[in-house]
């Protein structure tokens, strides 16, 4: 790999390799056509927040599963105690226990022999559940253990994802994505479905059919349920005549004499021969056919019903009739399945955001491309050249992949463009301070990369523990960002130091020149010649007392506007109900108007601008949030929100929709604070091993205070604090000690080449001669970020705002927080008879 042919053509091939797996996502349809299968499917996918569509998160309620779990073996128990002549009360039955008390004391063990005896048959070992026995109120309780309990919940969610994708399937909707995500919940993903109520209501309904006889003067253990149409009540017998789950088949057909809708239904054998002999013994008996607890028929039975099917009749209407008929075909689900959260994009918002994303991210790559010629002239067209090269490598590992691109996604690619940029300006300028000392080109070449080299694998690893943490405790598009940021990082370490200096020496070679000069604007090189190399030193600690006040007061001042006025925390933390439309010539005060007059007085109504920058019909944007409740009334609020934003605005476009219930916002506060925690943590310990401690301690001080910083300026400037902002807070705590590590890298150098300088000047040399690369790096991020700043709106402001600012603030405070820290701390160390100052001689060599 040393011949600088064979490397040019080993970096061709993974190139070319990249940018055909990128290939078929570019592709139209038309021409993907005679592709293979397997080379046409090979493509990334868009996100719902870009094509449109819903997520559902549905978790599994447990407390219904375990109390119908306990409530089958109270029934079970209660028959076995009544035929073995054992008196007793009414079984007390809870999600977590079973309680039955005895008329006599002394059947308390024939009971606990009835139990033991009714675990072993229903193959439910002891330790299910545990026994507690009363002697002074002959009261038996049976607690339920944790395992058994863990073990339920298995079951139920296995059996529910299994139901749910037979549910969808019966739907005909075209690629929906179902997966399980953590011990109890189910995400469900549906393209193209931006109002997913039927399919909520589908998923939502449990679908538990069971028969019942209608209680009469035989009847003793009785309960009353009340009917799905008429609402009259019914008392019918609590024992379970037959289970729905014998149910084979169901279709909606019509009925011949009244032709109105019924279901027709079809049983097992066994179902077939149960129902038989059940009704052959009941004739002139009714029997009612239950389902999720209501009676939706009560037929009487005239004669024996021995085909194995029969036919459910219930004033349905056809939609009614036939969502019935595949809900019985589907199957039942074994507990209630709530949706906790739920966010649905419609399509226009999703072509909107696509667009924005592409104007942003090329004006953004034209601006980078601008700012890289200015500084390194034709130089700098190699780097954006390499540039280029690592936007269609990450394209190609995203199709590569089958990974999704979401919106977020697309902020992180703009941010990954605008941090690569930092390790073709870190090697172009250690070049540079290369050629200001006379060596020839080939030699400041060799340096240049040698000397940047450690430097870049510091200051991207370092941003890949916070990106890696994002990803593992981040979910949807927020994951998305994660992914793209981390696949761009890599990928940008091939680009800049292997890409990038093949080019360089192809310059070199076909130019046959031993002189090398790079050069852009005449400012930018005076820039470079007066600082780089350290030949121009300036008294930084000199202010650093300054410094490190003025930047304890702004924190200071920072933490005090969190608590109040406080942050505007999204919904994502703060729970509730969010919805965005663009209503044709609608104010303000209608749309509160019609939420009044639907009874929604808790809903806040803000107007967000055109809902489209290009649209000047007046279709203004509105966002209407409602406070945190419950998750089924969540549910119904967002409905609730919709008819009435249509009451007031026919015409009216829903472009957004978002429910977060109190215990998925609980756990997203706790998993942000949790990850930003464990990403200052894993900082700490790398720079511990790659550098020193004082160094390890100074650059996690300084983020702290530069996220106090960033959080305070989300409280002052308004930007809503979500999901994206944790992301770009950790995106900055990587960008934050990337920039400190270039400093910390140059003290170490000079440490090791005069160890017996004062500190404090070395100090100052050290930043100096990194100025330059600190101004250009900042520089290039910003531009590559302000156009999404602008232009992106309110679906990226929580992203694209924060990162300009802590950009600025990550820069200043490596200069006049971090390094004045370091120095206090080193001169703690030396006043204190400690060891001396040792540093790694190499990449690989580590402290002892």
């Amino acid at each position: 790999m040393r011949s600088l042919r064979q490397r040019t053509l080993w970096y061709v091939l993974v190139i070319l390799m990249g940018l055909l797996s990128a290939l078929p996502s570019a592709l139209p349809d038309r021409l993907q056509q005679g592709l293979p299968d397997w080379y046409s499917n090979n493509q990334f996918s868009l996100g719902l927040d870009l094509r449109g569509g819903s997520h559902l998160l549905l978790a599994v309620d447990m407390e219904d599963l375990l109390q119908s779990e306990n409530q089958q073996l109270a029934d079970v128990i209660a028959d076995r105690l009544r035929e073995s002549g054992v008196r007793y009360l009414r079984p007390q039955v809870s999600a977590e226990q079973i309680s039955i008390a005895l008329r006599d004391t002394n059947d308390l063990p024939a009971m606990q022999r009835i139990i033991r005896e009714t675990l072993a048959e229903s193959q439910t070992a002891l330790p299910a559940y545990t026994l507690d026995s009363d002697n002074a109120t002959a009261t038996l309780t049976l607690t339920l253990t944790e395992a058994h309990r863990d073990a339920l919940q298995q079951d139920a969610v296995t059996q529910s994802l299994d139901i749910v994708h037979r549910r969808l399937d019966e739907t005909g909707m075209v690629d929906p994505s179902i997966t399980r995500q953590g011990e109890d919940s189910i995400v469900v993903q549906l393209p193209g479905i931006s109002d997913p109520q039927r399919v909520k209501e589908l998923l939502g309904t449990t679908a538990k059919m069971n028969f019942h006889w209608l209680a009469d003067t035989r009847s003793t253990d009785v309960m009353e349920l009340p009917g799905q149409v008429d609402g009259e009540t019914y008392r019918l017998e609590r024992q379970i005549a037959m289970e729905g789950r014998h149910v084979r088949n169901a279709n909606m057909v019509l009925q011949a004499q009244t032709g109105l809708p019924v279901v027709n239904f079809v049983l097992d054998k066994t179902g077939g021969r149960l129902f038989g002999d059940m009704t052959q013994e009941n004739i002139g008996r009714a029997l009612a056919v239950v389902l999720d607890d209501k009676v939706i028929t009560a037929p009487v039975i005239r004669s024996a019903i021995t085909t194995g099917s029969g036919e459910i009749s219930g004033g349905f209407n056809a939609v009614e009739a036939t969502d019935l008929a595949m809900l019985l075909r589907a199957g039942a689900l074994p507990a209630a399945l709530d949706v906790i959260e739920e966010r649905s994009v419609g399509p226009s918002l999703g072509s909107d955001s696509i667009r924005m994303g592409l104007i942003t991210g090329l004006i953004g790559a034209g601006l980078v491309l601008i700012f890289m010629a200015a500084i390194y002239g034709s130089w700098g067209l190699i780097a954006w050249l390499s540039l280029s090269i690592n936007m269609g490598l990450i394209f190609g590992v995203l199709s590569l992949l089958g990974a999704t691109l979401t919106l977020p996604g697309i902020a992180g690619l703009i941010l990954v463009m605008g941090m690569a940029v930092d390790a073709n300006i870190l090697i172009n300028e250690r070049i540079r301070d290369e050629l200001r000392q006379g060596k020839t080109a080939w030699l400041s070449l060799e340096n240049g990369f040698s000397k940047a080299y450690s430097t870049i694998i510091d200051s991207n690893v370092t941003t890949l523990i916070a990106i890696s943490l994002l990803f593992l405790m981040g979910s949807g598009p927020v994951r998305g960002f994660a992914v793209t940021m981390g696949i761009g990082l890599l990928t940008s370490l091939f680009t800049a130091v292997a890409v990038t200096r093949v080019f360089m020496e192809w310059r070199i070679r076909l130019s046959g020149s031993k002189i090398l000069k790079i050069s852009g604007l005449g400012v930018f090189d005076r820039l470079g010649d007066r600082y780089s190399g350290g030949k121009r030193v300036i008294n930084f600690m000199r202010a650093s007392v300054a410094g490190l006040v003025v930047s304890a007061l702004l924190s200071t001042a920072a933490v005090g506007l969190m608590f109040k006025p406080g942050l505007d925390f999204g919904i994502d933390f703060s729970g509730g109900a969010l919805v965005e439309v663009r209503a044709p010539d609608t104010s303000i005060e209608q749309l509160r108007s019609s939420l009044q007059a639907a009874g929604l007085h808790d809903v806040s109504v803000q107007e967000t601008g055109n809902a489209n920058a290009d649209d000047l019909t007046g279709n203004s944007a509105y966002q209407l949030r409602q406070p945190i409740q419950n998750e089924r009334d969540n549910n119904a609020v967002i409905e609730e929100i919709r008819a009435a934003v249509l009451q007031a605005s026919p015409e009216a476009e829903v472009l957004r929709s978002d429910m977060v219930g109190p215990r998925v916002s609980g756990d997203f506060a706790d998993l942000s604070i949790l990850a930003v925690l464990l990403a200052g943590g894993g900082m700490l310990l790398y720079l511990w091993y790659r550098f020193e401690n004082h160094f390890a301690v100074a650059a996690v001080i300084t983020i702290g205070l530069d996220l106090t910083k960033t959080l305070g300026f989300f409280v002052l400037a308004g930007v809503e604090f979500n999901l994206t902002a944790v992301a770009a807070l950790l995106a900055l705590i990587g960008y934050s000690v990337n920039d400190k590590v270039v400093v910390f890298d140059r003290i170490r150098e000079n440490l090791r080449a005069k160890p017996d300088q004062d500190f404090a000047a070395l100090v100052d040399r050290s930043i100096s001669a990194t100025l330059t690369r600190t101004v250009f790096t900042s520089m290039s991020t910003l531009v590559a970020i302000l156009p999404m700043a602008i232009a992106g709106g309110s679906a990226v402001a929580s992203f694209a705002l924060p990162m300009l600012f802590g950009i600025v603030i990550s820069t200043s405070s490596s200069v006049f927080i971090a390094a004045p820290i370091v120095l206090m701390l080193g001169k703690r160390r030396e006043n204190r008879g400690l060891e001396q100052l040792h540093m790694p001689t190499d990449l690989e060599q580590t402290r002892p």
